[in-house]
């Protein structure tokens, strides 16, 4: 059936706004009148749809047939992945499959492809000789994202109290054409130029994240608009200029708006001082940057439009704490354009996505919550993830021209090895079998469908003698790195398990994954470790990642020698997990480590009566959002390991805490209702330093159900000052004749330092928050 000449166009089911096609009327007429002979396409058979952006009928003008039948159909074309019965044995399919890179929850369809012994095209991986995608939808997304979002910006702020133009603006989906839509763009900047904007919201600053397609699109209607660009360097000038006395005075409307682009070398900056922002180091050692963003940028944002990828090992762009601060401090913020629709991403709060009918939700970050609606406090955010289907016209048009020009190959050609090379290397299975390329991918989704919660244990135990963390990141899929590496670490004789994957989503965008490599021969693992290196790039800065686009960035661990080992033995060890990796982080995983030996069994016959037991080595693992970070902590400490966790990964966190018996954080307070939904579900106590407040105390009763406890406020503060302060208000209960004033409640030993006043004041507002009484000061 394969290379039969006849073509089949799925109806699309997944959702239902998407009206995309693969090719149009035109490119199907064209196809057919122009002579199998030279298109290599004799029929196409459409999947009826009342839907989809063009008619039926339009298709059947040009000669296409109207079927629900597609059994004759050699290669059948889609958008997104068809219903897994629409897969039909001995047949070719083309569509956005996301399998290659062995995403978990597209499997099921990659399945099907190899049970039926089917053919795969994934248009994602169809490429030119630099690696560049020809098939990709991001400027609609950006295009339709802005125009939605202006929409829905001068609907927020007429509830704010301010009219604008951008009132009168469609969503993208109202308008019949893309050209449509620009006119009533440029009608809403025509006004702007001539009535202005109210000086109460100006300047009005779009800050747009990312270079790419996406953020190209956004800014080409952004363009539309009377606009000024301004560097990142001077958007606190800009800010300066509009709050001074005389431009408040004589501006009452302001009759442009700004715009700002922003990259990685924006948002990030080295945490060395003498060191340079470097992009390639950065992709590669994120761990070294700290984040800037919310201070140099995001203060003088009116709209954030964000573009860019993310992967969790890279800072945020905004968390949820910065934007509070940011709030409370008048950051001029009216909402954000998620275009990327990245849930739980690189803005924190975005944990949803919203419809194209519906495309905004309203939060609030003085109480973490969420909204539908555009009254309120706080800001809005627009997160649709089919932003494309809006102009499914031109969309479809676009992919269409350029799918057309190699259709005919896939339609009328068998045998894989004829196909241009373009082609070959997007075909991930062929006749039931993955080819070459993609031979990895079973590896990997083998190593990923392990459980994690049995990582540190088997990672220490019935693999391999010798194991390593090896951090790989490049443009590991759409060059096949990934191939040559595993492959490297099987012909030694090695092991992998794969512990975790972030996927570039575009061609610029490097991917990520960090393996568990073991072999039971040390000199094995190093030949090993050799062996990746020269595949790596030697130059440290890595170069023009543009000159350099098939090198490798490795990061080595250290060795973790199995065996009989007794420190790594978690199943005879109570284990606790520890989550952060501040500096109070590596005195508790020093002590927690070191209970079982003389020293800390003497310190702890002083604190307790009862026996302690001898030997009772407790293993410890500090987990941090940064391996480097846990690692550090962790350096030189017996029984105690470093390992990565992003408290946002429900999966992982749930599988972390699974293997422990108690679990201490030592994350901001804002993290610990979080931590504790986790431990209460899984029956294991929590610890942690901060004041129990209201969204920890409405756990009571849930944790007494669950049979565990939640303690709070261990530590020096607020755990032994407020200790203090019942001590003292006991003794004024057993001798009313004791009293005292403010300054009586001071750690004298603190003067010399500078610091008296204010452990003075935090000691005294410690003592009156553990006596919880009305309390009259005096002057």
């Amino acid at each position: 059936m394969l290379g039969n000449g006849v073509i089949g166009i799925l109806s699309e089911s997944t959702n239902k706004w998407e009206r995309r096609v693969p090719l149009t009327p035109s490119h199907c007429a064209r196809l057919l009148h122009s002579g199998r002979g030279k298109t290599g396409v004799s029929r196409i058979i459409m999947q009826p749809s009342t839907k989809r952006i063009h008619h039926d009928a339009l298709y059947e003008d040009v000669g296409c047939e109207i079927s629900d039948d597609l059994s004759e159909c050699g290669l059948i074309l889609g958008i997104k992945q068809p219903k897994l019965e629409m897969i039909l044995p001995d047949r070719a399919y083309a569509f956005f499959s996301h399998t290659h890179k062995a995403q978990k929850a597209n499997m099921p369809v990659l399945d099907k492809i190899l049970a039926e012994k089917a053919s795969l095209f994934d248009y994602e991986l169809i490429v030119d000789d630099n690696g560049k995608r020809l098939l990709a939808f991001g400027k609609f997304a950006g295009r339709a994202g802005l125009i939605d979002f202006l929409r829905g910006l001068g609907q927020r702020y007429l509830n704010l109290g301010f009219s604008t133009p951008f009132l009168s603006l469609g969503a993208s989906y109202m308008y019949p054409s893309l050209a449509a839509a620009k006119a009533a763009v440029i009608s809403v900047g025509e006004e702007i130029a001539t009535f202005g904007l109210p000086s109460g919201i100006c300047p009005l600053v779009f800050v747009f994240t990312g270079s790419g397609n996406v953020s190209l699109g956004a800014q080409e209607i952004f363009k539309l608009l009377p606009h000024t660009f301004v560097d990142s360097s001077r958007l606190s000038e800009l800010f300066g200029r509009a709050r001074d006395s005389h431009f408040a005075r004589t501006s009452k409307r302001v009759f442009q708006v700004y715009g700002c682009v922003v990259t990685c070398q924006d948002m990030v900056e080295p945490k060395d001082p003498t060191k340079r922002f470097d992009k390639a180091d950065y992709y590669a050692h994120p761990e070294h940057y700290s984040p800037i963003f919310h201070e140099k940028i995001a203060p003088h944002a009116s709209v954030i439009v964000n573009c860019m990828y993310w992967e969790k090992r890279f800072p945020r762009l905004l968390t949820s704490m910065q934007l509070q601060e940011l709030m409370r401090k008048g950051c001029p913020l009216v909402g954000i354009s998620d275009i990327t629709c990245d849930i739980g991403g690189s803005i924190e709060f975005v944990n949803q996505s919203t419809l194209i009918d519906s495309p905004f939700f309203r939060y609030d970050p003085f109480n973490n919550s969420y909204h539908h609606d555009m009254d309120g406090n706080g800001l809005i955010c627009l997160a649709v993830d089919i932003l494309p289907t809006e102009f499914a016209k031109e969309a479809s048009q676009h992919f269409g021209d350029i799918l057309s020009q190699f259709i005919g190959s896939l339609a009328s050609i068998r045998e894989i090895e004829k196909l241009p090379a373009h082609l070959r290397r997007a075909c991930i299975a062929h006749e039931g079998a993955l080819t070459s390329l993609y031979e990895y991918i079973p590896r990997m989704q083998n190593s990923d469908s392990e459980d994690l919660s049995q990582t540190f244990a088997s990672s220490h135990s019935n693999k391999k003698k010798y194991n390593i963390l090896v951090s790989l990141s490049g443009h590991l899929f759409d060059k096949f790195l990934i191939n040559e590496a595993l492959d490297i670490i099987e012909a030694a004789g090695g092991s992998f398990h794969l512990i975790k994957c972030q996927l570039g989503q575009s061609e610029n965008d490097m991917s990520y994954s960090e393996l568990e490599v073991g072999a039971d021969d040390n000199a094995v693992l190093d030949q090993i470790i050799d062996s990746l290196t020269s595949i790596a790039n030697p130059n440290e800065s890595f170069g023009s990642l543009k000159e350099e686009t098939n090198t490798l960035s490795l990061k080595i661990g250290k060795i973790h020698k199995n065996g009989l080992e007794k420190e790594f033995d978690t199943k005879m060890k109570p284990v606790v997990l520890i989550l952060g990796a501040g500096r109070v982080c590596r005195p508790a995983a020093e002590f927690l480590a070191s209970i079982g030996s003389i020293r800390s069994q003497e310190l702890l016959k002083t604190c307790i009566a009862a026996d302690f037991e001898e030997n009772n080595n407790i293993q410890v693992i500090v987990a941090s959002l940064y391996l480097q970070d846990a690692e550090e902590i962790v350096e030189g400490i017996a029984h105690a390991t470093g390992v990565q966790l992003d408290i946002m990964d429900h999966g992982s966190l749930y599988k972390y805490i699974s293997q422990v018996e108690v679990v201490i954080s030592l994350l901001p307070p804002g993290c610990h209702r979080i931590v504790a939904n986790a431990c209460i579900e899984l029956r294991k106590h929590l610890v942690t330093a901060s004041y129990v407040d209201h969204s920890l105390s409405e756990l009571d009763g849930a944790a007494k159900s669950a049979g565990i406890t939640i303690l709070g406020e261990m530590g020096l503060d607020p755990g032994i000052a407020k200790s203090s302060g019942i001590t003292i208000l006991r003794e004024m209960v057993l001798d009313p004749s004791i009293g005292f004033g403010v300054r009586d409640l001071e750690f004298s030993g603190l003067r010399d330092s500078g610091s008296s006043l204010l452990v003075r004041d935090w000691v005294c507002w410690c003592f009156l928050f553990a006596a919880d009484v009305f309390v009259l000061f005096h002057d």
